[in-house]
């Protein structure tokens, strides 16, 4: 991997699995500018890495994290002092960048898996809604705390959530910014299973990693394609995206490879995609 330094982010490399791990534990791993500037590059990495087959994210400490750290917002108060128009501009601007850094996991060609402990408030949902997996340790409560500051979350929870879990209760939560438990979480279908502890979330989290890295990397990043579009389009359209993806992407080998194996009772070894090397 190229370009995997972060001063947010502890990577950690498990085979063909990678762990990104918040590591401010000090200050909750509070979601500070760093964050927002290393995660899509972090990503982008990953991307262009064709051994790579799954990733998962947690956080150091006793949270997973608070959510936007409060120096943040100073800096958009002293922002928000300048000329009324070039400031809503600017703010507007700043609001797309930070969406732009969580949907950076959603177009990664790769499945992401959110393991929650402790604390996951406020722009931590944003976070773990961008993931295509979630597994929590008992301890961990959630929050769409915006409301209790006083604004609208507006990096994706809104957007995300509802496709996640009934409307109501996304309603009931943003409106109240009550906390919520991993067993609340679990049974509304925003997470796939609760553990007894962080330790036991991450082996969780690995195991299912590890699964996911014995498949094909092709099927699964068509499989992650297809359930991204099918989200946002209707019935017919995804259809059509789903045959025109097999139509130039089914090919012989890891189909062949697989029933072979299948037949034989054997594990079965995919080759890593490929690079382009331009």
């Amino acid at each position: 991997m190229t370009d995997m330094n972060s001063t947010f982010f502890k990577v950690k490399r498990h085979d063909t699995i990678v762990h990104l791990q918040m590591n401010r534990p000090e200050k909750a791993n509070g979601m500070s500018p760093d964050f927002w500037q290393d995660l899509p590059r972090l990503a982008a990495a990953l991307n262009e890495d064709p051994s790579v087959r799954c990733v998962i994210l947690s956080g150091a400490g006793r949270h997973f994290s608070g959510g936007m750290d409060l120096a943040t917002f100073a800096d958009i108060n002293t922002m928000l002092s300048n000329e009324p128009g070039r400031a809503a501009y600017a703010l507007r601007d700043l609001i797309l960048r930070l969406q732009s850094a969580l949907t950076s996991l959603e177009l990664l060609r790769v499945p992401v898996i959110a393991v929650t402990h402790g604390a996951c408030l406020g722009g931590a949902i944003d976070l773990i809604t961008a993931c295509d997996l979630r597994i929590a340790s008992a301890d961990s409560s959630f929050g769409i705390e915006e409301i209790n500051i006083g604004m609208t979350a507006d990096v994706g929870t809104l957007q995300r959530l509802p496709k996640l879990i009934p409307p109501a209760i996304v309603n009931e939560l943003a409106y109240t910014g009550r906390r919520f438990s991993a067993e609340e979480a679990l049974a509304w279908g925003l997470i796939n299973s609760v553990e007894a502890d962080r330790d036991a979330a991450f082996d969780t989290a690995m195991q299912m990693a590890r699964d996911i890295a014995a498949k094909s990397p092709l099927a699964i990043a068509g499989i992650k394609k297809a359930i991204t579009y099918a989200r946002d389009h209707i019935v017919q359209d995804s259809l059509d995206q789903i045959a025109t993806w097999n139509g130039g992407q089914l090919r012989a080998e890891d189909l062949m490879k697989a029933i072979t194996a299948k037949k034989a009772k054997q594990e079965v070894v995919f080759d890593d995609l490929l690079k382009a090397n331009i």
